[in-house]
């Protein structure tokens, strides 16, 4: 070969050498961008280890991340050549022990190439472990790896992930570079181009840390809103966390759904929403007053004024007897007269004993106030009584006789108007709320949970075309919770078939979503909450069969 022919040929190798860096550049470049678009942080992870192994042409590697503890974790293992791939998208984990970065006595473990890499943020290029005699390092490791798996490790190059403030997050170490002749060293450019892209691996952890905490600070904040409305009262129990609960099952069996619900997909992103949705759909009892939310007789206020209804009682029997004694003295020994009086005041004590159970039997609450007991209470409201200032007074306050015929439940329409309001309250603070593009849909989905399909719900009067799924979704979830709860103050936690009966009929007369409501009842997704929150005496059914109330048709 003439001189010219080797010049020839160097030119041209250099060539060759200088597209492959280029080509893995572009390759190096490119990975980046896969990097900032990674939202899953073990695939995050896998793909800044493929990358490595990919510009490096390495057979093998591992990514170790430090936790807490001052220990690396092996997050990824692979090698190319032995078919190992541990940890990541793999469905088999890495199960070695975290390293530690330190002894027992506090002094820095530098034995091992990993651990001197992380703790001195310095990169390690070893050409061969087994004749690395005088570095100091222990192979103990590598030597029974590939006596246990019939492998040979050579080259190492080992590169730490320092983050924007100069500490050590993290490890790629790469094994036994690949040639057409075997492993061989790595050069300058790996070293130049893995320590380029375990400063992006470092930028994408971090920030995709960052995210993570700022999420879960987002969710313990919006958990911890909840767990303040129910703490504020005995009557709302667990309700914040029951409706999440019962919503995401409702929403999770309409996605699965083929039949009525096909076109419903609910994606991770919009199940995210419609869960920060359902914890945050009664923020708005944040500004409910108390006593409002706690009533749990008609005449409660900071007290319940059924004792005054008694004192009023006793007062007027205390009037009768005083009568009845008054009566006597002028009876003299008239037999008859006094048997007369006698009579007449027994039956004035029961009289007034009958009105004031009838009283506190009404100040209860029910669900329905039958006629015949309002006509009671307005006769019984036609007395007087002689109050501390012997002024004759009516028996009722005119507070006192409104609240006493309120016709369902324990709140007059001023209190039911603003327990209702809560939902508007709750809207504007939603709205007040800097939601990400991306979490745009989660003020409509708490906000429509006390709407119906009719049109004639609160606060915006929305039909069924106007709601979105989730929407619907939660209607029915908030709606079957406060049928089945225990800790409401007027009333019972009802029985599974009577709170499945009242929905039927709520389907009936368009209230909820029937679609949603049959898929309810088709997939029993009610019977695992059942389970989980109900009194299991009051979980009287299980096949859809068997509810009582109202048609359905088994597909």
């Amino acid at each position: 070969m003439t001189a010219l022919q080797r010049i020839e040929q160097g030119s041209a190798l250099q060539q060759t050498d200088d597209a492959d860096l280029v080509a893995r550049i572009d390759m190096l470049n490119a990975i980046g961008i896969a990097l900032s678009s990674e939202n899953d942080m073990p695939h995050l992870l896998e793909r800044i280890l493929i990358g490595a192994k990919q510009i490096t042409r390495a057979d093998a590697g591992t990514l170790y991340t430090i936790n807490d503890q001052q220990k690396l974790n092996f997050e990824i293992v692979q090698t190319t050549s032995l078919g190992i791939k541990r940890g990541g998208s793999s469905a088999r984990p890495v199960q070695l022990e975290p390293i530690s970065l330190y002894r027992g006595n506090g002094s820095p473990n530098n034995k091992l190439v990993v651990t001197y890499c992380a703790l001195n943020n310095k990169t390690v290029n070893l050409p061969d472990v087994y004749k690395e005699n005088d570095t100091g390092f222990d192979f103990s490791g590598p030597r029974l790896f590939d006596k246990k798996m019939n492998y040979r490790t050579r080259s190492m190059l080992c590169v730490p992930m320092i983050n924007h403030d100069g500490k050590t997050i993290g490890v790629i170490q790469l094994i036994n570079k690949k040639s057409i002749n075997g492993p061989v060293a790595f050069d300058d450019d790996d070293i130049h181009l893995l320590q380029s892209l375990a400063s992006q691996a470092a930028i994408a952890l971090t920030n995709k840390r960052l995210i993570d905490d700022l999420k879960a600070l987002f969710d313990s904040f919006i958990k911890t809103i909840a767990a303040s409305i129910d703490e504020t009262s005995a009557h709302t129990g667990e309700h914040c966390r029951r409706v999440p609960y019962l919503t995401l099952a409702l929403a999770d069996a309409a996605s699965r759904d083929q039949k009525c619900m096909k076109d419903f997909i609910l994606n991770k992103q919009q199940r995210y929403n419609l869960e920060v949705a359902s914890w945050l759909h009664d923020c708005g009892k944040l500004a409910t007053p108390i006593h409002i939310v706690d009533k749990s007789t008609k005449l409660e206020t900071v007290f319940d004024r059924i004792e005054l209804i008694d004192t009023r009682f006793e007062v007027l029997k205390r009037d009768a007897n005083i009568a009845r004694l008054e009566a006597l003295l002028e009876a003299g020994h008239d037999k008859d007269r006094i048997e007369l009086i006698e009579k007449q005041y027994r039956e004035e004590i029961k009289q007034l004993t009958d009105q004031r159970d009838t009283i506190r039997q009404c100040n209860i609450g029910a669900e329905s106030m039958p006629p015949e007991l309002k006509e009671r209470i307005k006769q019984i409201a036609a007395r007087t009584w002689r109050n501390c200032d012997d002024e004759l007074v009516p028996f009722f306050s005119e507070d006192e006789i409104n609240n006493l015929l309120i016709p369902y439940g324990t709140l007059n329409a001023d209190e039911r108007k603003i327990i209702n309001d809560h939902i508007v309250v709750t809207n504007k603070m939603l709205a007040s709320m800097q939601f990400p593009d991306e979490m745009a849909s989660v003020p409509e989905y708490a906000g429509g949970h006390h709407e119906r399909m009719d049109g004639k719900g609160y606060p915006l009067g929305l039909t069924r075309e106007q709601m979105s799924v989730p929407a619907r979704v939660m209607a029915i979830a908030d709606v079957f919770e406060a049928l089945t709860s225990w800790d409401r103050p007027y009333k019972k936690a009802k029985k599974l078939s009577e709170a499945l009966a009242i929905l039927g009929k709520m389907k009936q007369r368009n209230h909820i979503d029937p679609d949603l409501f049959d898929l309810f009842i088709r997939d029993k997704v009610y019977l695992p909450y059942a389970r989980e929150f109900m009194d299991p005496e009051l979980i009287d059914i299980d096949e859809p069969s068997e509810i009582p109330g109202y048609p359905f048709d088994m597909p």
